[in-house]
């Protein structure tokens, strides 16, 4: 998200009210508008069409499989993106704009062949099992890869600090979805899951074409080096693992409790526990806010801060070094300590809110008892996930692998553990890795606070690395002459 930092600066230096309402407004398009903005089209779907009075079967299958849809596409897309975005980001650094084509195509085919290789077993599964019409898989099928398409061509406009252009991608893909749903229903007289579900699927390839045109309208040139690519692949493993791991554990607590008795099936296919999945959605939505808190002061705080520590190294004293590399790790703590007060105030309000509104609207009773403890897990893992973010800046890959697998592993851990307890402490696996997960990511900063003076000034080597067989260790004889054992002569 490097980039937007000048931007809000511009818009906060103003110092009133209003550009601070504008400038929280902008944040909030540039991080999570289009999940808003999905989410408020299958809402406002649902309502005009009527969602409530369909059979519950057909409501089960269409529910299953738009959030199958969601949760598998960010999952097979994630291990990728982490290490295509180092790449890109060495490309701009070297302006070697050419490469960045090659990098995305060499990305797309990696990242459809290995989604589909996931996805297609389940569809046949789907449709020899669940006995679910072929046509209706299908569809699914294509928002599962539309999705997936979404994911990646974000992650380069990104890099092009086109975020509302995204978000205005995803408000034109789902204006879209809902006056198709209604053309459909209305005027083809469909059945309304599956035309909703079809709308769904048109708007997100919609949605995917656009980004795609806009990529290709800003990189034109491509220089072909997809064995480069390749390279950081095998070079930055750590990032796919850690990326992987931290979107896997996101979503292991659920797999957990749909692997228990509580569970319910749709078609002999589909899994899902829907009290623990509406109460972790409503806590993940409490939560929230903390990416547009974390991406709006470190942009326009710790950044600086980086930025004047990297200055001092290329070209300044030892005492100008010590001086700016004091102030960044003061700034450093400075940031998590304000995201956790300021977030942990609109988490309360968003939390009292929460229990005293929605059992009026339809959720109470067991999603209301599991959502205390999953709030509070995902207040600790949105800042973990800051640690993580700032290991990022320093290259710690080692220690980001370590912080992502303690957490994944705590969670999945802890969650077994929480089936075996009351409604109110299901959640407890997910505090408990995230709370494994921040305590890693803490102590391993702390580390690199110590060790960074080597971590900078001692990486790398004089000589440039080959391959061969080693030169000989005997650099000086009385004679003058030194034997050259690959040729077996000797020379001066």
């Amino acid at each position: 998200m490097a980039g937007i930092g000048i931007r809000l600066n511009r818009i906060f230096s103003k110092n009133t009210i209003t550009t601070h309402l504008y400038g929280f407004g902008y944040s909030t398009v540039v991080t999570i508008a289009p999940m808003f903005l999905v989410i408020a089209a299958i809402m406002v779907m649902q309502y005009l069409l009527g969602f409530s009075r369909v059979g519950y079967a057909s409501r089960e299958l269409y529910s299953c499989t738009v959030l199958y849809i969601f949760i598998f596409a960010l999952l097979t897309a994630s291990p990728f993106n982490a290490v295509l975005s180092k790449y890109m980001s060495d490309v701009i650094y070297n302006e070697t704009y050419e490469d960045i084509m090659a990098c995305y195509n060499f990305g797309l085919v990696v990242n459809v062949v290995f989604s589909c290789l996931w996805g297609i077993p389940f569809c046949i599964w789907e449709h020899v099992v669940g006995k679910v019409p072929i046509y209706y898989v299908f569809t699914g099928y294509c928002g599962y890869v539309a999705l997936v398409l979404v994911f990646y061509s974000m992650l380069y406009l990104s890099i092009c600090k086109d975020y509302k252009k995204i978000s205005l991608f995803f408000l034109i893909g789902m204006v879209t979805t809902v006056v198709l749903s209604l053309l459909f229903v209305y005027l083809f007289h469909m059945e309304v899951t599956y035309a909703m579900l079809l709308a769904l699927v048109i708007g997100f390839w919609i949605i995917a074409c656009l980004e795609y045109a806009l990529t290709k309208s800003y990189f034109r040139a491509n220089s072909g080096k997809y064995r480069e690519v390749y390279q950081y692949f095998k070079k930055y493993w750590k990032l796919i693992l850690t990326n992987f791991l931290y979107i896997l554990g996101l979503y292991t607590h659920n797999f957990v409790f749909w692997g228990t008795p509580m569970r319910m099936e749709v078609v002999d296919t589909f899994v899902c526990m829907t009290a623990y999945d509406m109460a972790s959605f409503i806590a993940m939505f409490t939560n929230i806010t903390a990416s547009v808190l974390f991406i709006t002061r470190v942009e326009m705080h710790f950044h600086e801060r980086y930025r004047a520590y990297s200055e001092a190294v290329i070209g300044g004293r030892r005492m100008d070094i010590e001086n700016a590399k004091t102030r960044m790790f003061t700034q450093l703590a400075e940031e998590l300590m304000n995201l956790v007060r300021i977030q942990f105030i609109i988490s309360v309000v968003i939390f009292f809110i929460c229990i005293t509104l929605l059992p009026y609207l339809g959720f109470g009773g067991l999603i209301m008892k599991i959502y205390p403890c999953l709030a509070v897990g995902y207040f600790i893992l949105f800042t973990m996930y800051s640690a993580i973010i700032f290991q990022y800046y320093y290259s710690d890959l080692t220690g980001a692998l370590m912080t992502s697998t303690s957490f994944w592993l705590a969670t999945l851990l802890g969650s077994i553990f929480a089936t075996h307890l009351e409604p109110m402490w299901y959640g407890i696996g997910l505090v408990i890795g995230a709370m494994v997960g921040w305590t890693v990511a803490y102590f391993r900063l702390r580390y690199i606070e110590k060790e960074l003076d080597m971590h900078v000034f001692c990486t790398g080597s004089i000589m440039e690395r080959g391959h061969g067989s080693r030169p000989s260790n005997l650099v000086y004889s009385k004679n003058g002459l030194v034997t050259d054992k690959k040729h077996g002569k000797q020379r001066a």
